[in-house]
């Protein structure tokens, strides 16, 4: 069976744990607190090195790190990953893109205001991050005004890996209003057979969004 090292308030663990609901695959999930420095452990990073999760592990020891792949390789032979070489291409295209035009602005914005206190220096880097993740969602506005899906002719992996953080975009302070196109995909994927909602499993991660807008005591 396979197993997924993840943090369920992580949009990139989402991803997996999305695909393998409306995959109908059986799965352990392994809730890992990375905040706390559970990825940075010598059990874990004998796993993956890199020590970060998702991490996908089979019973026969064989690991799978990041999450886009982790996607492609549980969606091949599936609907969910184009047989067509072009539309494949495309998917990949947009795999690439959440993790370098979308990913590294949205899901960051995300995580200042959400893990940090309101006095971190690192949420002076709030406005820039803003400014980036516009520019992302205004490609994904204008694709989606002459297209339903980013995968190809229809729902599969491109749409999920953008899903994970695009849902939830508004904790990380950006306001999906203007993106009407975005908005109607978002509807779309949510009435896709076998969704499921981003899972929090931890009181009190979902309580940091609330403590990180106090700031830090004096010592």
């Amino acid at each position: 069976m396979i197993t997924v090292h993840g943090m369920s308030m992580s949009g990139n663990c989402y991803k997996v744990r999305l695909a393998l609901e409306q995959l109908g695959r059986p799965y352990r999930w392994n809730e890992v607190d990375a905040p706390r420095g559970a990825t940075r452990t010598q059990e874990f990073l004998a796993l993956n090195p890199n020590g970060r999760v998702p991490l996908l592990e089979l019973d026969d020891g064989r690991v799978l790190p990041e999450s886009d792949a982790i996607l492609c390789w549980l969606a091949e032979g599936t609907p969910l990953l184009p047989d067509d070489a072009w539309h494949r291409a495309r998917a990949l295209s947009w795999l690439f893109f959440e993790q370098y035009s979308h990913e590294p602005y949205i899901a960051v914005a995300r995580f200042i205001r959400g893990w940090t206190p309101a006095d971190s220096p690192r949420r002076a880097d709030l406005p820039r991050l803003h400014e980036r993740g516009h520019e992302a969602l205004a490609v994904m506005e204008r694709h989606l005004q002459d297209a339903g899906w980013f995968t190809g002719p229809q729902y599969g992996v491109a749409d999920i890996a953008l899903f994970a953080y695009t849902h939830c975009a508004a904790d990380g302070g950006f306001d999906l209003s203007p993106y009407p196109a975005i908005d109607a995909w978002l509807a779309r994927v949510r009435a896709t057979p076998g969704f499921v909602p981003m899972h929090i499993n931890d009181a009190e991660a979902v309580a940091r969004f609330a403590l990180a807008d106090q700031p830090r005591k004096s010592e």
